[in-house]
């Protein structure tokens, strides 16, 4: 042992003195000391391990079987082993953050999981084993270099709100038109060429945004979507519109703001007289669209 001022300490100084502990719970095992990290938020237990430079979560952590939401966001992590699958109680899982080239399939065995976020990662695929999880309500797997999805998520029909932004998606995965229960659709910064005409599936869709892609037009399908509040299709390559799209009453005006509800659609190569009719806003396009 050294003093203050770098010597060392005599042998019976240095016996006498208590030993200092880097943690007060060393003796219990490592999933104890883990689980007394735990939290209980609005009745769910809870851990967070975010931020904390983690590039393989602790084998013991998938011990606490009674674990609801688990965030390991924040991290380093380059995989999440299958023990994963362990943690069946998890509803809100949050991955986002990391190095994740692919989500184990044991996440399948997740039932009850509602919550998951993966963006920020780099995954470029996801496992059909997700499809099992079919309580999800969110699902953000923006960020990543995804160039589309697996049908079987066609089976996720409770999923309230997509994000699949800032990815490499050429073409709106098939899977998503079997997702009745969308409400929000992140689909920005893609690849995307079209808007097909399943899109009037998604009839309960409110917000639906495909800006910064290459649209070149938008079918009159998408006008079969009244209950739409928020219609995003800036930085595109559109030209027209649909005549139909005085059905979309909900889009209450020509928006600017990224958060704010109505139709966006500026930075698009709209031709005449769709451009000038614009100016005098949306009420003004839906009069002339009515009478064409």
């Amino acid at each position: 042992m050294r003093t203050e001022m770098g010597g060392k300490k005599s042998k019976s100084v240095a016996d006498d003195e208590p030993k200092k502990s880097s943690c007060p719970d060393e003796s219990l095992p490592k999933a104890e000391r883990i689980r007394k990290l735990m939290t209980t938020h609005f009745g769910y237990s809870v851990l967070s391990l975010a931020r904390l430079g983690i590039r393989d979560p602790p084998e013991e952590l998938w011990e606490l079987k009674e674990l609801q939401k688990l965030n390991l966001s924040l991290n380093s992590l380059r995989a999440v082993p299958s023990a994963l699958g362990s943690l069946q109680n998890l509803v809100v899982l949050n991955l986002w953050g990391n190095q994740l080239s692919y989500l184990p399939p044991e996440i399948g065995r997740l039932r009850h999981l509602k919550v998951l976020f993966a963006y920020r990662n780099r995954l470029t695929e996801i496992p059909d084993e997700l499809s099992f999880c079919t309580k999800l309500e969110v699902l953000s797997l923006a960020n990543n270099q995804l160039s589309g999805l697996p049908q079987s998520l066609s089976s996720l029909d409770g999923l309230k709100k997509l994000n699949l932004s800032h990815n490499l998606i050429t073409h709106i995965p098939s899977c998503i038109y079997a997702m009745k229960s969308l409400v929000f659709l992140q689909l920005a910064c893609n690849r995307l060429e079209n808007i097909a005409d399943q899109i009037q599936a998604l009839t309960d869709l409110k917000i639906l945004i495909v800006e910064g892609n290459r649209i070149h037009s938008l079918p009159k399908m998408l006008c079969c979507l009244t209950k739409l509040e928020l219609l995003n299709v800036d930085f595109n390559d559109i030209q027209n519109v649909p005549a139909e799209m005085h059905r979309l009453r909900r889009l209450e005006k020509l928006a600017c703001h990224p958060l704010d509800k109505g139709l966006h659609i500026m930075h698009n190569p709209l031709l005449k007289p769709i451009k000038e009719v614009l100016d005098g806003g949306l009420q003004a396009l839906y009069g002339y669209l009515k009478a064409t």
